[in-house]
């Protein structure tokens, strides 16, 4: 009896984890569908027209693992007006280059192909939708 109970326990916290985590993980596919990754070779297109926010990042940097996530509600918030893409600097090394981004996190707002704001370091939400708001 105490063997079925406790049975019963260990495949009902499986379930509620199982569930739980494919939540989640339908929450962050979701997100991520709405940062595209860049690469050199897109990424003149990509910044070409209209408003774009690209952030530079490495997958060895806590910060940029930080970022991240605010970049992807950012991208949740703001995908139908302004295109969010990431590029990671060090299989993208041409467009790092001719940005000359050289401390990461660098997140960049560029408008019809033009950089006009750059953010070095970690950036809160707020911070970055004000900057976002304030391109016209």
């Amino acid at each position: 009896m105490k063997k079925n109970i406790i049975a019963q326990f260990v495949i009902i916290l499986a379930l509620v984890a199982f569930s739980g985590k494919t939540y989640s993980q339908k929450a962050e596919k979701a997100a991520e569908e709405k940062v595209k990754i860049i690469t050199d070779q897109e990424f003149d297109k990509t910044i070409k027209k209209g408003i774009t926010l690209i952030d530079f990042w490495a997958t060895w940097c806590g910060p940029c693992r930080r970022q991240a996530p605010i970049v992807e509600e950012i991208a949740n918030e703001v995908s139908k007006k302004i295109k969010i893409g990431k590029l990671d600097i060090d299989k993208n090394k041409i467009a790092a280059s001719t940005y000359s981004v050289r401390n990461i996190p660098t997140l960049i707002i560029f408008k019809d192909g033009k950089e006009v704001k750059r953010m070095v370091g970690l950036q809160d939400k707020q911070t970055i939708l004000n900057e976002l708001n304030a391109i016209k």
